[in-house]
């Protein structure tokens, strides 16, 4: 299984510091051993998986799909915003 990023979500993990880096590892892995950890969205969103976990008090939200084998993380961040940013994303692709 190949794990590929978006640039979106490239660009929001360079900012992390190392400790927030470890957390994002480790609910990586999660996904990676379950892809279905995560909840299926509808409508203009489906066939998108968004996993929730917390960065010390801030709880992030992860977008990723499966593409055949592979996993494509598209987005990361906080709640505020975040659907209507990863619909814009989607909608620019």
């Amino acid at each position: 299984m190949k794990i590929y990023q978006s640039r979106s979500f490239e660009k929001k993990v360079k900012k992390m510091s190392k400790p927030e880096k470890d957390i994002l590892d480790s609910a990586i892995r999660k996904i990676v051993e379950d892809s279905a950890i995560g909840e299926e969205k509808k409508g203009d969103l489906r066939g998108v998986f968004v996993y929730k976990f917390k960065i010390r008090t801030t709880q992030y939200l992860l977008a990723y799909r499966k593409v055949e084998k592979d996993l494509e993380l598209i987005m990361l961040g906080p709640h505020e915003n975040y659907y209507r940013d990863l619909k814009q994303y989607l909608k620019n692709r």
